[in-house]
């Protein structure tokens, strides 16, 4: 027979888990959902929504912080994939602008989430490009190379297993894709 006590115990621990875990995918949900907009905004030109949008959702991952543990929140994949999203629209943000990337101050994200939001930062870099020069602006495309480079040069650094691993090898294909338009631009010229 089982104890009582000890079921009343895991009962309670069990549905406390269950509506903190509720409540961290129903805000993570939200972060993936606006730090997808706001890089959506930064392709857009429109910085100034981007802004708005990573302030808001700086506000809401402190608070996060404060309400959950670390082990609670980063243990949740919701919010793991927010946080990468999060930190790749902040990392987009830095290169639109023409800033540094550095760490977030404000928040205490783990090394996945930066590791994944800058791998992942690599493909919105393409995007950019691809847009930029849809717009006549050729010379970014030399520039965002050149920076992808520097971002996969630091990185190889890193002996990437499992997802970090995929990551860091779907951010190499980014960057050939930039090398390659590049390449394509300088042939152009020379014609």
């Amino acid at each position: 027979m089982l104890e009582k006590n000890l079921i009343k115990k895991l009962k309670k621990d069990y549905q406390t888990q269950e509506k903190e875990r509720r409540q961290i995918i129903r805000q993570a949900n939200e972060i993936l959902f606006q730090s997808k907009k706001a890089i959506f905004s930064l392709h857009r030109n429109n910085n100034q929504e981007a802004d708005n949008k990573i302030k808001e959702l700086t506000k809401i991952l402190k608070k996060m912080e404060k309400d959950f543990s670390p082990k609670r929140l980063h243990t949740e994949g919701a919010f793991q994939a927010a946080a990468e999203e999060y930190v790749e629209a902040v990392c987009f943000q830095a290169i639109v602008k023409e800033k540094k990337i550095k760490k977030i101050k404000e928040l205490n994200l783990n090394h996945y989430s930066y590791v994944g939001g800058i791998c992942d930062l690599i493909g919105e870099m393409v995007r950019y490009g691809s847009n930029q020069v849809s717009q006549g602006n050729f010379k970014i495309v030399n520039k965002l190379k050149n920076q992808a480079q520097d971002i996969m040069a630091e990185l190889a650094n890193f002996d990437f297993t499992g997802f970090l691993r995929t990551k860091y090898d779907q951010a190499n294909g980014h960057l050939r894709k930039l090398e390659q338009m590049s390449y394509d631009i300088k042939l152009k010229e020379k014609e």
